[in-house]
């Protein structure tokens, strides 16, 4: 996904300090692209920043050398949140943030986990979703912010835990239950994006069993998603993929086998605990509403939402 970041009429106004109105009538006027979401309208980063500087020349542009940060910087500076991650978890987060503070600007990167980590990095993002599985220590998250924000000081809060297994047709008729079974030659994988943390999850398994990945049918063959993957294997483009218990659920002809239970956590720099907008997200993990919602939509464990997992 090219451009990750995207904006609603409401968050563009707030940006370009002009009415909702009429960022849908420039949106009407196809000044700015625009496209649907379900029945939501969104504009990408990318084309905001087109429109923001279509009147200017080439080399003023130039000049401008983090056009492509800028407003993320400006949001975050304005004590604003940019969450990575993808899972639909973090759309629910969102929804609570702004229902416990309105002037709480809440925009979602929908980036994998070591993507997320890098944002975090760079300060084009502010808080990340990370279920990053090391296959040396056995260990989530801790061991990869290490090496991905070097002498950073950041804190470690579980948002749930997920059940990961294999995609496969009902039945299960070719017999796939374990990371062994992915060698069979007629076995067709579909793979995740590289950077995703199930598709590391996958890697550091191969590694510790000695399997080459070019022995693996398909492996080369990516989706973005765990909807994307369970789709390809419901549609017969492949034989078994990997992803979450929760996405399998969405997508019918799909059977489920489960392998790991994965950890899921939130990452942001320890000096920002004591801001407001982020005492709001500790107040909506630590709320018994949100964590009954997140409950009632089946597939995940919220048994340590809202508990420190490290501080570094």
């Amino acid at each position: 996904m090219s451009d990750p970041l995207s904006y609603s009429p409401e968050e563009l106004g707030k940006i370009l300090k002009v009415s909702k109105g009429t960022v849908y009538e420039l949106i009407r006027r196809g000044e700015i692209p625009s496209y649907r979401v379900g029945k939501k309208i969104r504009i990408s980063q990318a084309d905001l920043q087109v429109y923001m500087h279509a009147g200017e020349t080439p080399a003023k542009m130039s000049n401008s050398a983090n056009i492509q940060q800028s407003l993320e910087k400006i949001i975050i500076e304005n004590q604003g949140l940019i969450i990575c991650g993808q899972d639909i978890i973090l759309d629910l987060l969102t929804r609570y943030l702004e229902k416990r503070n309105p002037m709480l600007r809440s925009l979602r990167s929908y980036v994998g986990s070591i993507d997320g980590l890098l944002a975090l990095y760079k300060g084009t993002a502010n808080i990340t979703a990370t279920h990053l599985w090391d296959g040396e220590t056995g260990e989530y998250n801790i061991p990869y912010v290490r090496r991905l924000l070097p002498g950073q000081r950041v804190v470690i809060i579980n948002l749930v835990y997920r059940t990961l297994g294999f995609y496969v047709a009902p039945g299960n008729p070719l017999a796939i239950q374990d990371w062994t079974d992915l060698l069979k030659p007629e076995v067709r994988l579909i793979n995740r994006d590289k950077g995703s943390g199930t598709r590391v999850m996958l890697d550091e398994h191969l590694r510790n069993l000695d399997i080459d990945a070019r022995d693996i049918r398909g492996y080369e063959n990516e989706e973005m998603s765990h909807v994307a993957v369970a789709s390809a294997v419901a549609r017969g483009l492949a034989d078994v993929g990997l992803g979450t218990e929760k996405a399998s659920s969405q997508v019918s002809e799909v059977e489920f086998i489960p392998l790991t239970k994965e950890r899921y956590d939130l990452v942001f720099y320890k000096n920002d605990l004591a801001k407001s907008n982020f005492q709001t997200v500790l107040s909506v993990l630590q709320s018994a509403d949100f964590r009954d919602e997140v409950n009632g939509m089946g597939g995940y464990d919220t048994s340590r939402m809202g508990e420190v997992m490290g501080e570094l």
